[in-house]
């Protein structure tokens, strides 16, 4: 959808809003989206978005309140009366369901949780015992489990009376009379064979899972390694607990890369609602951060005042201050954005610290040589002073290869520690190398100049 039909989609929602007739509105509201219908309920006011959820279907009703910020969701529910809730809720999918109640409060969760069916309810209590960003956090519990010792044909059928509260209905998962997880068939591998085939026989027994307690980052990886649409969860004794299918594996990505982004810049905490919150909020979770870095800062500054001495003697030194700090510190800031990545996609395991160090230094040592010599040119062209463009040349050398091994050393070694690697980088990184640059270049600049 293009910006400009984005903007119309959201004046004919508005102009929905504005009939009278409340069948007219669930006319007009049906041929829209409910993601559509979410955004738009972002700026009206709270009797209009009640009103359009309690005239839609619940089902409908249900997807839209999923896509509402989870900050607006209790207001609309306080509108929408018991009964309702209950309509709504009953058409949720339980990892949904549980997705919703775990933004709100202790109170509210079991005021719906009351609200629900037994079974469902029941359902979703198991799923909020385990933590949020756990494979059993974000899991369902509507899958197909067919027993192994059962007919394609028998399959099928069972498939016609699950299917329709199943999430997801492309894979089926096998299990023994214990319900622990022994193999898997797709819909496709299902209805191939004849129908008196044996499950046992035509199902895949190398299945792919993750235990319940796998950390949701984890669970994304393997899911985008093995490019498949769902995967099982299952506990220490295989038991099959449930599924997370792709849609929310897709959540999951782009909250942990939004987490990382925010870290990288330390602009936020582990949360990553940035923009959810106030100004004085958002400003007191970046001034930790600027006041730690503000000291690093005036430590660079420190080093500087230590060579004051061979400031005062060659004065052009200073010029190439913002040259030694500015070009390190970029550089070490793509080495470490490569390595966090690389974390993060399981690309980069961090037991092979050296291989990945050693990649990264022939990288420095390229840029670096090529950089101090074309800054070693303009030193010695700009000031006739061939000893100050081999100060300068060397110094921005030996500081962009220091950089790269920085840039890949330290969040290598934050992630061992089980630490967020996006936490080593940005300004953390920039302050560490304004230290070691000035530290490098005037070092050198006073064993060669002085």
């Amino acid at each position: 959808m293009s910006r400009n039909d984005a903007k119309d989609v959201y004046r004919e929602i508005i102009s929905c809003l504005n009939e009278v007739s409340t069948e007219r509105l669930r006319i007009c509201l049906e041929q829209f989206h409910a993601v559509d219908i979410a955004e738009v309920m972002d700026s009206v006011n709270v009797a209009q978005g009640v009103k359009v959820l309690r005239v839609m279907d619940s089902s409908k009703a249900a997807m839209v309140l999923m896509e509402l910020d989870p900050e607006m969701v209790p207001q609309f529910l306080e509108g929408l009366g018991r009964q309702r809730i209950a309509d709504i809720f009953s058409e949720m999918f339980t990892d949904d369901a549980v997705d919703l109640l775990g933004e709100l409060p202790e109170d509210q969760q079991k005021m719906l949780l009351d609200l629900m069916h037994a079974s469902d309810a029941k359902s979703v209590r198991e799923l909020l015992k385990y933590g949020k960003e756990t494979a059993g956090g974000i899991m369902t519990t509507e899958y197909v489990a067919i027993p192994k010792d059962i007919t394609a044909g028998q399959a099928i059928e069972v498939l016609r009376n699950i299917a329709p509260d199943a999430e997801t209905v492309y894979y089926l998962y096998v299990v023994n009379n214990n319900n622990q997880l022994a193999g898997i068939i797709s819909l496709r591998e299902l209805i191939v064979p004849p129908p008196d085939s044996l499950i046992e026989d035509i199902m895949r027994s190398n299945v792919i899972s993750v235990h319940v307690r796998t950390d949701q980052e984890e669970v994304a990886r393997i899911v985008a390694k093995y490019d498949i649409l769902a995967i099982p969860v299952v506990n220490d004794n295989q038991t099959l607990l449930g599924i997370i299918t792709v849609d929310d594996v897709l959540d999951v990505m782009e909250e942990e890369a939004t987490e990382d982004i925010m870290l990288m810049t330390a602009s936020m905490d582990s949360e990553g609602q940035e923009f959810d919150a106030g100004a004085l909020q958002r400003a007191g979770r970046r001034l930790p951060w600027l006041i730690v870095l503000l000291f690093g800062s005036l430590l660079a500054g420190n080093v500087i005042a230590g060579f004051s001495s061979a400031l005062e003697q060659m004065a052009t030194l200073a010029f190439f201050i913002t040259v030694m700090a500015g070009g390190p510190g970029n550089v070490a800031t793509q080495s470490l954005t490569v390595v966090v990545r690389g974390l993060a996609t399981g690309e980069v395991d961090s037991r092979g610290i050296i291989p990945i160090i050693f990649k990264e230094l022939r990288v420095g040592l390229l840029v670096g040589t090529i950089c101090g010599v074309v800054l070693a040119a303009i030193g010695y062209l700009w000031m006739g002073s061939p000893t100050l463009g081999i100060v300068v040349g060397l110094s921005l050398a030996l500081n962009m290869i220091v950089a790269t091994i920085l840039g890949s050393f330290i969040p290598l070694i934050i992630n061992t520690f089980g630490i967020d690697p996006a936490l080593a980088s940005g300004p953390f990184i920039t302050t560490v190398m304004d230290v070691t640059s000035m530290l490098i270049y005037f070092s050198l600049a006073s064993m060669i100049l002085l």
